[in-house]
């Protein structure tokens, strides 16, 4: 049975305004609609690593109770870890400018959770891709961020711009994940759901 044969009966929600997520649900050929978790995205302290990143997916599908036998949330939640510290959205174009300067010449992971969830279950997975960069100068810094205003990205930037083709060194794992949705474990949890 392929997905959308499977999917064909449930109302799927992407809790989501990223259009990179909502390009990669298309592209599935799933059928959904989109009414994003507005969350904090503040977590406690202890928290490391994947454990923020499941913590705020599973945060952004708590807002969603009581739903119908058909329906099937989908919530999704990317960081970059580097250091031991987690870099998420930068708040302004001087923020995304340092952590840029603080993932030059280094390799970072990327973790992105996903929670599904439905009326009788809910279902929690991630996945994580190291990313490494080339040693960025000032100027690319400031022209990307000037130009492409990545403050929608966790660690202020997407692979698939133009910081992506000239700064990335090689990544190790999902190209999708780092994109902002692990799509390759998404489906198979799907599949399997």
């Amino acid at each position: 049975m392929i997905l959308q044969e499977k999917y064909n009966d449930y109302q799927i929600i992407l809790a989501s305004n990223s259009p990179r997520r909502k390009q990669f649900l298309t592209d599935l050929g799933l059928a959904f609609t989109i009414k994003p978790a507005n969350v904090n995205e503040e977590y406690p302290s202890h928290l490391k690593g994947k454990d923020i990143a499941l913590y705020i997916a599973q945060q952004k599908a708590s807002v969603f109770n009581n739903l119908d036998t058909n329906e099937l949330i989908i919530t999704c939640d990317t960081i970059v870890w580097i250091d031991d510290v987690a870099l998420g959205k930068p708040e302004n174009s001087d923020d995304a400018k340092q952590m840029l300067q603080q993932l030059s010449g280094k390799t970072h992971e990327v973790i992105s959770a996903v929670c599904i969830k439905s009326n009788q279950k809910e279902h929690l997975f991630y996945d994580v891709t190291q990313v490494t960069f080339n040693t960025l100068n000032s100027l690319d810094i400031d022209y990307y961020v000037d130009t492409f205003k990545p403050f929608d990205k966790a660690g202020s930037y997407g692979i698939q711009e133009w910081i992506g083709l000239i700064g990335i060194e090689k990544i190790n794992g999902s190209y999708t994940n780092v994109v902002g949705m692990p799509m390759e474990k998404l489906y198979n949890e799907l599949m399997k759901w």
